[in-house]
């Protein structure tokens, strides 16, 4: 395990259905008002899906969407010198999906695709399967993204790539949420790996309720945070 300390900050916070411009305005106070009380952030982490909430109804403005979500974070990353991180839709070659970006503190970044969609929801009709891994190198730490769903397949976190740490980030409704916080403890003790994992809070028009529970785990599956 990682001796080297990486500060990270969680936002667990409500999302406003379908409406970026409100989201990034609310995330740009939120941001700026933590950074200016802890500029020691490494990391901030948003949820899934941070600009618009877990919508279907994404896909006619996904170009639009993606973009602007892309160039707030690579902005927030450039003012405050410290990574950003969390998932959008994003179209790319007239396919979309459901995109994570990690955006390094000099506007870079890197991205993973989710790789399982959530049927249940009409996900898997509406944004495309991801097909490939990706790892982050971060300050001396190697980052595995996933997000949300992907979190119920253990053999697609497999530590095959030594990685330092898991990191999802998540829409994970209440009524399901004692599998969430099983799910991240075996995760870090399967992979004997630190495991963090950011979820929203609120509540959305299609009457899903979401209650936070972001936390995060070494390798022995003790808690280091947790958050309702």
């Amino acid at each position: 395990m990682k001796s080297t300390p990486l500060n990270l900050a969680l936002l667990q916070f409500p999302l406003i259905w379908e409406s970026p411009e409100e989201n990034k305005r609310f995330f740009e106070k939120k941001i700026t008002e933590a950074h200016s009380q802890n500029p020691q952030v490494d990391l901030w982490v948003l949820p899934e899906m941070w600009s618009t909430g877990f919508s279907m109804g994404l896909v006619k403005d996904a170009q639009k969407i993606g973009k602007t979500s892309l160039a707030f974070m690579i902005d927030m990353a450039l003012k405050t010198k410290s990574a950003v991180s969390g998932s959008t839709v994003f179209e790319e070659d007239s396919k979309v999906f459901n995109r994570f970006f990690f955006v390094f503190p000099d506007g870079t970044y890197e991205s993973y695709d989710k790789r399982h969609t959530f049927s249940m929801a009409g996900e898997s009709e509406v944004y495309q399967k991801g097909s490939a891994h990706t790892i982050v190198l971060f300050k001396g730490f190697k980052i595995f993204p996933q997000i949300c769903y992907d979190l119920r397949f253990p053999s697609w976190s497999r530590n095959i790539h030594d990685y330092d740490l898991l990191l999802y980030v998540a829409n994970w409704p209440a009524p399901r949420i004692y599998a969430w916080d099983t799910l991240l403890k075996a995760r870090a003790i399967e992979n004997m790996t630190y495991c963090l994992g950011v979820n929203r809070l609120g509540t959305d028009p299609n009457g899903h309720e979401y209650p936070g529970h972001s936390a995060a785990y070494d390798c022995f599956g003790k808690e280091l945070f947790f958050s309702k």
